[in-house]
């Protein structure tokens, strides 16, 4: 074949495997396949500089830097959306979008808000001429070098399209790549980005395109700009834009009415956390173009739109301080005492900051304006400073010598960051411990909250686990207490005794071994069945139990060695603990199997999934390995899918997954 044949094929092949990979998420071939393509079309055209094409997929690692950035008009402006905040808002918009197109019924097409950087591209004759930055919704930056290195975009059309398309969209970072790039930032010393919109703009304004490149950044298209249209609704575009090459993000839906509306809006915040990216509301848009033709526009924006706005994920507000806590198993850790912010649905007053280390990093200092992050249920965090606001040079901060609740100098383990008590009759660490065992996901005794837990430590009727199935000698104390009594007492004691017999998957939990979280200790009670088997785990078994690594290997052993630990289980039986055995298998559908499970099921949740795997012999694992199985992905699925992907895991969706077991005559 001659270099110009062969070089057209690379192109085409290399293209059309980018858009299986990015628009489809359907690869044919493996990476190192589509590697060494790329690399023969780049030596190729090095050696043939004729041959190399403006669309030539060579094109999408950068280019030379520019000196400055043009500026572009856009042909039609980049109008904002108005926000609303509540379903009544929402039903006000429907209202009055009904009214004013005299139906009883609007349809929507109701699309994920994503939490990037709106990006507008300019075809001629099917070929990328220009990329524009929002700006002021004007006038934009050109950043047209940067643009061709972004996945999802293609450099030519797949299929003709005269004259002028403006397409529009959003400039994403992948939570993965944004964690992998803030490492590397932080390994070379540099100031970490506090978030990937942030990290996503910063990228696309860089000078020099092969840093943007390098960023590995996606775009998903969302609407047209300028030019034909080309399907009578907002939903046909969408699938005609996947069609010319653009990566379109298929979570979403065309809402049949204002309740089919609140229903997806519901089920997207839910998703919010298991997204690979981020997104901050759902943007909803009469479906019908004729509609939104008759509903206009006011100066703001589209009558036809609106943006459903999620609560914040991050804030900003002061450091006023920082506390040093010790937890249940002694790590001593940094505390952000906050000015209260409202962020991700509720007041913050207090933030985790890691550790010493992860502080130094940040370069967090007390009165800096800092920015608060919390995304869903996890733990606020200070993700940095707004460096622009820091007034003069506070002093950084520095770590404690002595335990702040009982004086023990803390010490540090060989290889780890964080500060340790080695005092285990710390009052911290014991009241910590005894609240962890008595928490909803562990024994859940209710009624034994942190309050009561620590007037008991004051009144010394407490001072570790075994002595909570003991308080029942001191009822008559308990119900002489302020505020207490003899009902309030008997309720006590009975969801103490209640306890005793809980599934041993939670004592494990509750016992508070490092690194065993409410997962671990599942896959713990299912792999060894009673206590005794898991006190007498080996640290060869323990690797053999899915999702449990070296480390976690070598804490629990050591946690059963330990002849305190095996003293506290000795108490507990005695006190007539008796964890309840985890079920043992009633059939071999998965036996020798392991089965990971990501994004959104219809039919069950994932916990009820895993279990049912489990059931039938199998195994549940978190994350994705060489030894897994299968995976069962379901929208949402983000870097769980990737990997399996890359590893060749055979990948299943729910309804493949329901056939097997249907084919083997499990009924759900």
């Amino acid at each position: 074949m001659q270099p110009a044949d062969r070089a057209a094929w690379l192109r085409q092949e290399l293209e059309r495997h980018n858009y299986l990979y990015y628009v489809l998420d359907r690869p044919e071939i493996d990476d190192t396949t589509y590697d060494l393509m790329f690399r023969e079309l780049v030596d190729l055209e090095a050696d043939h500089p004729e041959l190399r094409t403006p669309d030539s997929p060579t094109q999408r690692v950068g280019s030379a830097p520019v000196g400055e950035f043009g500026t572009h008009r856009h042909a039609v402006p980049m109008l904002s959306l108005d926000n609303a905040f509540e379903e009544a808002e929402l039903r006000a918009f429907d209202d009055r979008a009904r009214r004013e197109l005299h139906v009883d019924r609007v349809d929507y097409h109701a699309e994920l808000k994503f939490d990037g950087l709106s990006l507008s591209l300019t075809y001629r004759d099917g070929a990328l001429e220009t990329a524009t930055t929002r700006g002021d919704g004007d006038m934009g930056e050109v950043v047209t070098p940067n643009a061709k290195t972004l996945r999802g975009v293609p450099l030519r059309l797949r299929h003709p399209v005269s004259g002028l398309l403006e397409v529009r969209g959003e400039v994403l970072l992948f939570k993965d790549a944004f964690d992998a790039m803030n490492a590397e930032r932080a390994a070379r010393g540099e100031q970490v980005y506090v978030n990937p919109r942030n990290a996503a703009s910063g990228s696309m304004r860089q000078l020099d395109s092969r840093i943007t490149a390098s960023r590995k950044l996606n775009f998903f298209a969302y609407a047209i700009g300028a030019g034909p249209t080309l399907a009578p609704t907002q939903s046909g575009t969408l699938a005609r834009l996947r069609d010319l090459g653009f990566a379109v993000n298929r979570e979403s839906i065309t809402a049949r009415g204002i309740d089919e509306l609140l229903a997806f809006i519901e089920r997207a915040q839910s998703l919010r956390s298991d997204l690979p990216f981020g997104i901050d509301g759902v943007v909803i848009k009469v479906n019908d173009l004729a509609q939104q033709a008759t509903l206009g526009f006011t100066n703001r924006g589209p009558r036809w739109a609106v943006a459903f706005k999620f609560p914040a994920e991050q804030a900003m507000t002061v450091l006023q301080g920082i506390l040093w806590q010790v937890g249940r198993t002694g790590v001593v850790t940094p505390v952000a005492d906050l000015a209260p912010v409202f962020v991700g649905g509720v007041t913050v007053t207090r933030a985790t900051l890691h550790n010493m280390e992860d502080l130094s990093r940040k370069d967090v200092r007390v009165g800096d304006t800092v920015i608060v992050q919390r995304a869903g249920d996890v733990i606020p965090e200070v993700v940095g400073p707004v460096l622009e606001k820091r007034v003069g040079d506070p002093p950084h901060p520095t770590e404690p010598e002595r335990c702040p609740e009982c004086e023990t100098p803390l010490v540090r383990k060989p290889g780890e960051v964080a500060l340790r008590c080695p005092n285990r009759q710390c009052p911290a660490q014991i009241a910590a411990a005894l609240r962890h065992f008595c928490s909803r996901g562990a024994m859940d005794i209710e009624g034994l909250g942190a309050k009561l837990i620590d007037r008991f430590l004051e009144l010394g009727w407490l001072s570790d686990i075994p002595g909570i199935f003991r308080l029942h000698e001191r009822a008559a104390e308990i119900a002489a207490l302020d505020r207490f009594g003899e009902q309030s007492t008997s309720n006590l004691l009975a969801a103490i005794e209640a306890s005793k017999t809980r599934p041993l998957d939670r004592l494990v939990f509750g016992l508070g071994i490092r690194f065993v979280g409410d997962r671990t200790a599942k896959d713990l009670a299912r792999e060894f069945r009673t206590l005794e088997g898991l006190r007498q785990c080996t640290y060869e078994a323990l690797l053999a139990v899915p999702d449990i690594g070296e480390r976690t290997a070598r804490e629990i052993e050591a946690w059963f060695e330990d002849p305190e630990n095996h003293a506290i289980l000795d108490r507990l039986l005695e006190a007539g603990v008796a964890p309840v055995e985890a079920e043992a298998p009633v059939g071999d559908l998965f036996v020798d199997e392991i089965w990971v499970f990501t994004g959104k099921l219809e039919q069950f949740s994932r916990e009820d999934a895993e279990a049912l795997v489990m059931r039938y012999g199998g195994k549940a694992a978190g994350s994705v390995s060489k030894n897994t199985t299968a995976v069962v992905a379901g929208p949402g699925a983000g870097s769980k899918l990737v990997k399996a992907q890359q590893l060749g895991v055979p990948v299943f969706d729910e309804a493949e997954f329901l056939a097997k077991l249907a084919a083997a005559g499990i009924e759900l």
